[in-house]
């Protein structure tokens, strides 16, 4: 089944919303060239409306970097899912690893996330991945099961119909260090296997899972020519456009 490459921006606690609004003026005047590919952008919370007017004519969509687990209530400092759709996001990530490792978010709250996503009518893209000493036990598959597993308990086909997984190797995380692309094709294979036996051979046929963990315009290409490989979550060679353009082109067909 033939998947568009969807190629994801996450400027993370970076940029002010001047800087976003300057990095969406330089990405608009090559969206021309990038019409083989899904794009979106996920800034701080700080600029998402200053970027949604920003976007607002083209066909690059926003995303934010979390959502409280509730829909409303008495939570200071959270933001729900409708609060986030209300602001223009399409997608929202879910259970990246810096929120996993440095935050402390446990696989049960990555669920409870997951859920308030499709609640709120958002595109999650839920992040899995194993640590070094994980990978170097021979645990990767399995850890990145579990997670899998516990995220997606009571999700049902319609929703997973939406769904988009980001395989993030933590131990590749804004370190320079870049899985292969044989380990990193491997692992999508197993992911998509994964979705395949609990939704459907066809959910799993057209699931699209990217790749996150030091992707650069020099490597982008050898990744995204795998098979399984449906795009980049891409951290800080995101926050130039030049870069980030770069490595979207490696994921059109020809570019």
């Amino acid at each position: 089944m033939a998947r568009t490459k969807l190629i994801a921006a996450n400027w993370k606690m970076y940029k002010t919303v001047g800087e976003a609004e300057s990095f969406v003026k330089a990405l608009s005047r090559s969206l021309a060239r990038l019409s083989g590919c899904d794009l979106v952008l996920f800034p701080p919370f700080t600029a998402l409306d200053r970027v949604a007017h920003s976007l607002a004519g083209t066909r690059v969509a926003m995303g934010a970097q979390d959502l409280s687990w509730a829909p409303e209530g008495a939570y200071t400092g959270e933001i729900s899912g409708g609060m986030i759709r209300d602001a223009g996001c399409s997608y929202v990530l879910v259970g990246h690893s810096e929120r996993r490792t440095v935050i402390g978010e446990t696989d049960e709250i990555v669920a409870k996330k997951l859920k308030a996503a499709f609640a709120a009518d958002l595109i999650p893209i839920l992040c899995v991945g194993e640590k070094l000493p994980e990978r170097e036990a021979g645990r990767a598959e399995e850890v990145v099961r579990e997670q899998l597993s516990a995220a997606l308990n009571g999700v049902n086909p319609g929703e997973a119909e939406r769904l988009v997984i980001a395989y993030e190797p933590v131990w590749a995380i804004g370190t320079g260090r870049t899985a292969t692309p044989d380990d990193a094709e491997e692992m999508h294979s197993f992911i998509r296997k994964f979705i395949g036996l609990s939704f459907g051979r066809g959910i799993g046929s057209g699931l699209r899972i990217q790749y996150g963990g030091s992707v650069k315009p020099d490597n982008a290409a050898q990744l995204m020519g795998r098979d399984d490989i449906d795009g980049a979550l891409v951290g800080g060679a995101s926050l130039d456009a030049d870069s980030f353009v770069a490595i979207a082109l490696s994921g059109v067909p020809g570019g």
